[in-house]
């Protein structure tokens, strides 16, 4: 619920102009009035400030969403037909705004705390808070940053800053607090009491996040396992309100009979049956994987190379996925756009085949309940031959970026897989910064999945990283076995030569160790 201020009681409210609070009438009844721009944070020893907001840095600049290769878009196209508009207001005048009211969009102010690292990885890490909140269907107005070396554990922001943030909830006509982390329980409510409107921490937007992008059956399953796992400890109990164990004539209230009951046993009836829940996503989950599996062991048999693409989310990993296989995947300028893997077949310029599988994205500081939820999704990172570690270098932290994933790979068991650096969205960065990552980055292509920049480059070098056959034979094959011809020619082998003589067909190939064995009773010597 919106806190709008009181002229008669409020000091800071007396003494407003009355232009400042028709301004914050015209905020709170969203009558389009766009919100302040702040300047950049001053005092930076005591942490008085505000951060710059604007358009979010973690999301693209490029003009042009979409290439020719990424098909028709009709999901995304669906998604946005029921994304919530800005501009409606929250006060009815008319009765047919009845059945849009509840797609007004949340206006929410951003907080953060500066603890360690530079100015700047403060406000980098503010920007993507406020791009997170645009992505889960928001409007940012505001946000702060407090200079601070540790969280404070009460308000999480100590009681002045959190004063502070009252003041710009009150001006600006917000409806949400976002706070740039994981709050405690006991955080979260003292500082609900203090602003007086709801808040949210950074992984309850993520996660709110990836309810609305999940498609999949095993996707959604995944996503509300992670839910219920961060809202088990934040369940709110009643108080006093639902408690029976009065006794007697309590009070003259005549709350004696029937009113001795087991006290407020409601919080502990919504545990277990978020427990039960939770163990019911855990099996369906777990019934789902042997299909996945089943799918990578038929690769596996037959030696089919796997490179799985991943990235920090908004790399353009599902862009690049579909300028190397036409896949039609959805793309959007947005954070986590899409969640489900995508696996599709390719062929390397000379006809060996191998998988490309597109995985979810990561982020700074990724909930843990996430990792855990999508550990089976993650998986084909850490089954894959290569991976392609998307790398967006027109994002003002690129370095911080590479950090953030390894760090997921570690969690995984993937750091052992060899990785390429594709350093994507060459054609919007900053050349000096491509050349800093380039030095940095021994392994790396530099490429733009938006214009085809550098997709040749690419392509020779995963056919160059991907395993190939290994036995060298040859062979001379009667013409009524023209099942292991068929065989050369697919994906598991790569031919050499090849001849046509009397006897048969006479050939020199490369093929793996289980066609070899196959292949033996045809081989001949030189």
């Amino acid at each position: 619920m919106t806190s709008q201020p009181n002229t008669g009681s409020d000091p800071a409210a007396q003494d407003m102009s009355p232009q400042e609070i028709q301004a914050v009438i015209d905020r709170i009844l969203a009558k389009d009035v766009p919100a302040k721009n702040v300047s950049t944070p001053r005092g930076e020893g005591s942490g008085d400030g505000k951060a710059v907001l604007g358009r979010a840095q973690a999301i693209s600049r490029l003009d042009e969403e979409h290439s020719t290769y990424d098909g028709d878009q009709q999901d995304l196209e669906e998604r946005r037909a029921l994304r919530r508009r800005a501009g409606l207001s929250t006060e009815l005048e008319d009765v047919t705004e009845v059945e849009y009211r509840q797609l007004r969009l949340e206006r929410v102010v951003l907080a953060g705390l500066w603890s360690e690292g530079t100015l700047a990885d403060a406000e980098n890490s503010l920007r993507e808070l406020a791009a997170l909140a645009e992505t889960a269907g928001s409007e940012v107005l505001d946000g702060l940053v407090q200079r601070r070396d540790k969280p404070d554990p009460g308000t999480f922001l100590g009681s002045g800053k959190a004063q502070e943030l009252k003041d710009i909830v009150m001006s600006t006509g917000a409806d949400t607090v976002v706070v740039d982390a994981e709050l405690a329980p006991s955080q979260r409510r003292a500082l609900e009491d203090i602003v007086k409107v709801k808040v949210i921490d950074r992984t309850a937007l993520i996660l709110d996040i990836f309810a609305q992008h999940a498609k999949s059956r095993e996707g959604k399953a995944q996503v509300e396992l992670a839910q219920l796992e961060y809202l088990l400890p934040r369940l709110r109990g009643w108080g006093e309100s639902m408690s029976r164990q009065a006794g007697g004539q309590v009070g003259g209230a005549a709350a004696g009979m029937g009113s001795r009951g087991p006290g407020e046993t409601k919080i502990e009836l919504d545990r277990r049956r978020i427990r039960t829940r939770m163990a019911k996503l855990r099996r369906e989950i777990a019934a789902m994987k042997p299909a996945r599996e089943t799918k990578r062991a038929n690769r596996r048999r037959n030696e089919v190379p796997s490179v799985a693409i991943a990235g920090y989310t908004n790399a353009g990993k599902s862009s690049l996925l579909n300028r190397l296989t036409d896949a039609g995947v959805l793309v959007e300028n947005a954070l986590f756009a899409t969640l489900d893997p995508t696996v599709r077949k390719a062929e390397t310029a000379d006809g060996l085949g191998y998988t490309l599988a597109d995985t979810v994205g990561f982020v700074r500081s990724l909930p843990t309940q996430l990792v855990e939820a999508f550990r089976s999704t993650l998986e084909e990172v850490a089954d894959a031959d290569l991976i392609l570690h998307v790398v967006d270098v027109s994002h003002p932290d690129p370095e911080g970026q590479i950090a953030a994933v390894r760090k997921v790979f570690s969690e995984v068991d993937a750091r052992k897989v060899p990785e390429i650096i594709v350093l994507n969205k060459a054609d919007a960065a900053d050349p000096f910064v491509v050349e800093r990552l380039r030095q940095r980055e021994p392994r790396h292509v530099v490429v733009s999945a938006r214009t085809g920049e550098g997709i040749p480059e690419l392509l020779k070098v995963i056919s160059e990283s991907i395993p190939r056959p290994s036995v060298k034979m040859q062979l001379l094959i009667p013409y009524d076995r023209g099942d292991l011809i068929s065989k050369l020619h697919e994906s598991d082998a790569e031919i050499l030569s090849m001849d046509h003589v009397e006897a048969g067909t006479r050939a020199a190939v490369m093929v793996r160790e289980g066609l070899a064995s196959e292949l033996e009773p045809f081989t001949v010597n030189d």
